[in-house]
């Protein structure tokens, strides 16, 4: 079985579905039907969405599971929240602390620089 398309391949536009079939009786019903939410996704997103739910959300995982960037992550959860057909968080959300930044604190923390403290004060400071 084919996944349904959310545009048309012709013009781009909106599809709609208008008829529904049953494979066990063959009953067919007619009429105009709203398609679930995550047909609006595309084949990417949809793998992108099965992958987050299968790491239960981890965005840390989700990193070593696809070789990508923490605000790569980010932006492709941002791009589904988009096509569900809402708005993510603020933008203010996304001055997350780069891989560098990160390491940077715990290298500070590894080598008796800061305490464990202060490490947690800077690496919290980012995410709110």
């Amino acid at each position: 079985m084919h996944p349904l398309p959310s545009q048309c391949p012709i013009c781009g536009g909106e599809v709609v579905v208008t008829r529904i079939n049953c494979q066990n009786c063959n009953t067919s019903i007619e009429g105009r039907f709203s398609s679930r939410t995550f047909s609006q996704l595309t084949p990417k997103q949809m793998d992108f969405v099965e992958t987050f739910v299968r790491l239960e959300g981890k965005i840390t995982r989700m990193e070593k599971e696809l070789n990508l960037s923490y605000p790569t992550i980010r932006k492709l959860l941002h791009d589904v929240i988009r096509a569900l057909g809402y708005e993510p968080g603020g933008e203010e959300e996304l001055a997350e602390l780069s891989e560098e930044e990160r390491q940077q604190i715990l290298n500070d923390l590894d080598s008796g620089n800061i305490s464990l403290e202060d490490a947690l004060k800077k690496l919290k400071e980012k995410e709110s």
